[in-house]
């Protein structure tokens, strides 16, 4: 149930989705080889209307890459992924991961990765001249304020970002607008029906999809599911106020059992280093430790179990410290952070004063302290052009096929209850749960990839209530490397998905 502060600060704006016009015609796609790094694997773009409603305007450019099957007597189609963010480039996250893709579905597909609107190589926002810029804003205040004192000059500094990204662009970035991007796509690429794969943020452009254009599906899985209730409507603080949480316990609680080197009794420790390093940051080495620097590091727990010996020495690190300090010892522009703000604003409708940004605050910290981190950045969006193409539901579509939709038991970033309810709001769809810990089956969990490569292959579920055991306990599992985990969400001071 929603508290009343939450109720009383954000409001909630539907906009009903515009009237059907006539889909523009299919763009072509030229594909050649990518650069000489990247054999394998061939790139091309592809031109789509700036605003789906004036069709023979403006335009702006999507680009694309792909592993082409390898067996082309038994090709079904175009597989089409993307990895989340918002704001991560979907060509990266292809050349990283499209082989093991490919031999997942043997061969059968040609994998395809694109940069939705507004990212990475396509046609990006950019709020920055570089990346130094951008690091010096970062850089002149706390990563998400948590004293008092910081939140107003926080709130003005954020708020101040969207005159910094005032461009066309960043006006049609929208989920709906890479959703109708996508469908375009689907056509450009010959295919009937769309075969798709999203994590993460990539699981709200797939339940977009699912509901703006139902008939169009063939097969559709989404890993790390966001609540598009949640999402739309400005209230994914509800969740995010306690999922990275609920993983931090079971981090101590594993963390005990092994122990580890931040054990025994981490929860403990964890509350003394909280409230040293509130007192006085924190000095290891050359670098100093702020309240808000170490609540982001635990928060890495959150995405990656295989990570966690190494945040669990970090924080055993600065406990140490802490009780004892006098022993403690560019390239192509990179627009996550400008993409991130992009989307999360365009789709949302936030609050716009400080007052209703601090009141969520405080319902945000009492979920947990990680729930200021993510309430905070948003405050970009205080005075953000909200998209008016925007889709805010309804969520219940029927799709020509079945959904699958995964999620893990502990997952920070998406929590658990998103996929329930997805798989709760499409009828016929089907829930896969892993009950380990992490952010992204996809990742981490071998029964999980096998049940989401036969899907996509056959359109084949898994068993009603099928559930994926567990990986062993990661503070014993030494075998277990960093499955492909990107760091730049919690290194990047914004609060992507």
């Amino acid at each position: 149930m929603r508290l009343s502060v939450l109720g009383a600060v954000v409001a909630l704006v539907v906009v009903l989705a515009p009237p059907a016009q006539a889909a523009p015609a299919a763009p072509p796609v030229v594909w050649s080889a990518c650069e000489p790094s990247r054999p394998g694997f061939e790139c091309a773009t592809i031109i789509v209307p700036l605003d789906h409603d004036d069709p023979r305007g403006a335009t702006t450019a999507v680009a694309l890459t792909r592993k082409p099957a390898t067996d082309r007597a038994g090709r079904i189609g175009s597989l089409l992924f993307n990895p989340g963010g918002p704001g991560a480039s979907g060509i990266d996250h292809v050349w990283a991961w499209g082989e093991k893709m490919s031999a997942g579905v043997r061969g059968r597909f040609d994998v395809v990765g694109f940069d939705p609107r507004g990212i990475g190589r396509s046609n990006p926002l950019r709020c920055f001249a570089s990346d130094e810029e951008r690091a010096e804003f970062l850089a002149a205040g706390p990563i998400f304020p948590y004293e008092r004192a910081q939140q107003r000059p926080f709130f003005d500094r954020y708020r101040s970002l969207a005159a910094k990204c005032d461009q066309p662009i960043a006006r049609h970035m929208s989920t709906a607008d890479v959703v109708r991007d996508l469908d375009l796509l689907r056509r450009a690429l010959g295919d009937r029906k769309l075969t798709y794969f999203g994590t993460s943020y990539g699981s709200y452009i797939g339940t977009t999809y699912a509901n703006m254009f139902p008939d169009n599906i063939r097969a559709l899985a989404i890993d790390g599911v966001l609540n598009p209730e949640l999402w739309s409507s400005g209230r994914q603080i509800e969740s995010d106020r306690i999922a990275t949480r609920e993983v931090l316990d079971e981090f101590f609680r594993l963390c005990d059992e092994a122990s580890c080197a931040f054990g025994p009794n981490s929860e403990q420790r964890w509350q003394a280093l909280l409230d040293s390093v509130r007192a006085k940051p924190i000095t290891l080495g050359t670098e100093v430790w702020t309240y808000d620097a170490v609540i982001q590091w635990a928060l890495f727990a959150g995405f990656a179990s295989e990570s966690w010996t190494d945040v669990a020495a970090v924080l055993d690190q600065l406990s140490d410290a802490a009780a004892s300090p006098s022993t403690a010892s560019a390239p192509v522009y990179d627009n996550f952070f400008d993409a991130n703000l992009g989307t999360t604003c365009a789709d949302t409708e936030f609050p716009r004063t400080f007052g209703e940004y601090r009141a969520v605050s405080r319902y945000a910290e009492a979920g947990s302290e990680f729930g200021p981190y993510w309430w905070w950045s948003t405050s970009a969006c205080a005075n953000w052009p909200v998209n008016e193409d925007r889709y805010t539901g309804p969520w219940r579509a029927r799709t020509s096929a079945p959904v699958l939709v995964v999620g893990n038991r502990f997952d920070g970033s998406t929590d658990f209850r998103g996929a329930q309810a997805v798989a709760k709001q499409l009828p016929h769809s089907r829930l896969l749960e892993y009950a380990g810990w992490g952010h992204i089956a996809y990742r981490r969990s071998q029964c999980a990839i096998d049940h989401i490569h036969s899907y996509l292959l056959s359109g084949a579920l898994p068993a009603v209530g099928t559930v994926c055991p567990a990986n062993p306990n990661p503070f014993l599992d030494t075998a277990s490397p960093l499955a492909g985990h990107d760091f730049r969400r919690s290194t990047g001071q914004v609060a992507s998905r």
